[in-house]
């Protein structure tokens, strides 16, 4: 296992590095219903830009994320399942004394080493509470917007503290954050086209509640009633933010230079009343696909098929060393990977590089899938207040995907050596995992003025 850990650590890759090195623009929503957009098959809210820019390279119709939002991140940023950063449980709440662990190496930091100037405009969520946890100290050459989640999208609030900052000091711009984090993203590009590689992480705090967006972007959807109304308001805020993002990428003549990546960080919450996952079961903190099954495409112009779609199963982890294997980056990371370069997947239909994927592992639940099989695990809730509290009498679900994507029946019982299967490879997972890190508030702690600084 150490020799395989090494070498699935070693770049660059044998591909063959591009004549050009692409920039490569990431947005990332929050809390996206999978069918919630046009090109996902939604119709109910309008996102042209979104759907223009899917139209121009391939759907990802079996792209896999964690259920919440900071192990995602971690997943992407990483190359490595959120289970070995004890981040398998929860998010990173505000007051947490932890992130996501500073021997990780993360992908900025591998891009800086082929060229690239770097930077994240919108949500980190991985961690603020000492310097060295910020964007800034981890790769980035430039920082702009919020560390937590869920902040006031006016005020830029979270719990009473103030949460708005560029280069991760205190930073008062007034306004609309989606607004802001565009404004901020078109304005990088154009500082930094055509001066080398660029790598823009855009992950956006939208559609993540608190639900609020000017009133000017509901005023489509009067057949809408209550948070859904204003949801697909901030969804359409968004989309007009990816769309000023892409064209300042045209403006500035790299687009045929520039790989776009579009994803959800986990499937859309309480779908049904607010979000639409479509047929896929259950939503956000879920293991079902409703909850880790989420809309997603890339595009590069002349590299990507307009028009494609993969359906091979692929997950978050993945983008690390494919990313770092097509820019030719250097590497330190000495941590085993569970990413797999899907470039030839993505570009030649090869089938998936996975043996199998792991959707999670907690002292409570998880969940694997290997080719067509899905096997889902409980024994009880996960409590972020106390995430290694275990529950009782383990629940067992077996699905088939290509005959029941939408996991109506379970198969568990009629197929005991698929799960004996699927569960042995679950609980390797598990044996190597971290306990998780969440903890409750402290009964002593108080909000300081402006998150990441101390009073």
């Amino acid at each position: 296992m150490a020799l395989l850990a090494a070498i699935a650590c070693t770049f660059p890759a044998v591909a063959a590095e591009p004549a050009k090195k692409p920039n490569i623009v990431f947005i990332l929503a929050d809390d996206l219903g999978r069918a919630d957009c046009g090109f996902m098959g939604g119709t109910e809210i309008k996102t042209p830009n979104i759907d223009k820019l899917a139209a121009a390279g391939a759907t990802l119709d079996a792209f896999y994320v964690q259920p919440v939002c900071s192990p995602t991140r971690a997943a992407f940023l990483t190359g490595r399942y959120p289970m070995r950063h004890g981040l398998q449980v929860g998010v990173v709440r505000p007051w947490a004394q932890y992130g996501l662990p500073l021997d990780e190496q993360i992908l900025p930091e591998g891009l800086k080493t082929a060229g690239y100037k770097t930077a994240i405009v919108g949500k980190w969520h991985l961690g603020h509470h000492a310097p060295d946890y910020l964007p800034t100290h981890r790769g980035f050459d430039h920082q702009y917007g919020h560390y937590n989640g869920a902040l006031d999208y006016f005020t830029h609030i979270r719990d009473g503290g103030f949460d708005w900052h560029r280069d991760d000091r205190v930073n008062h711009d007034a306004g609309y954050s989606t607004h802001l984090i565009a404004k901020e993203a078109v304005k990088q590009i154009e500082e930094t086209a055509g001066r080398g590689p660029f790598f823009l992480y855009v992950p956006f705090n939208a559609v993540h509640a608190p639900h609020q967006v000017p009133e000017k972007y509901t005023a489509a959807y009067p057949d809408l009633k209550g948070e859904r109304r204003t949801y697909a308001g901030m969804l359409s805020a968004m989309d007009e933010g990816v769309g000023q993002i892409v064209a300042a990428v045209e403006k500035t003549g790299v687009r045929q230079d520039t790989l776009f990546i579009f994803s959800s960080d986990n499937g859309g919450p309480q779908p049904g009343r607010v979000t639409d996952n479509g047929k896929f079961r259950a939503g956000k903190a879920t293991l079902y696909e409703g909850g880790v099954r989420v809309a997603a495409c890339v595009t590069w112009d002349g590299k990507i098929k307009a028009g494609s779609v993969v359906t091979e199963p692929l997950h978050a982890v993945d983008l690390y060393p494919t990313l770092l294997n097509l820019t030719g980056a250097t590497v330190a990371q000495k941590l085993p990977l569970d990413g797999k370069d899907f470039w030839p997947t993505i570009v030649e239909g090869k089938p998936t590089p996975h043996a199998d994927i792991l959707l999670n592992t907690t002292p409570n639940s998880g969940a694997i899938r290997a080719g067509d099989w899905k096997l889902v695990v409980t024994r009880g809730a996960d409590d972020p207040d106390n995430p290694t509290a275990t529950g009782g009498k383990e629940r067992i679900e077996l699905f088939n995907l290509k005959d029941d994507p939408y996991e109506k029946a379970t198969l568990a019982t009629k197929n005991p050596e698929k799960v004996k299967d699927l569960h042995g490879r679950l609980d390797g997972y598990a044996k190597q995992a971290v306990a998780p890190k969440a903890k409750p508030k402290p009964k002593d702690f108080v909000t300081p003025k402006v998150w990441g600084e101390k009073d």
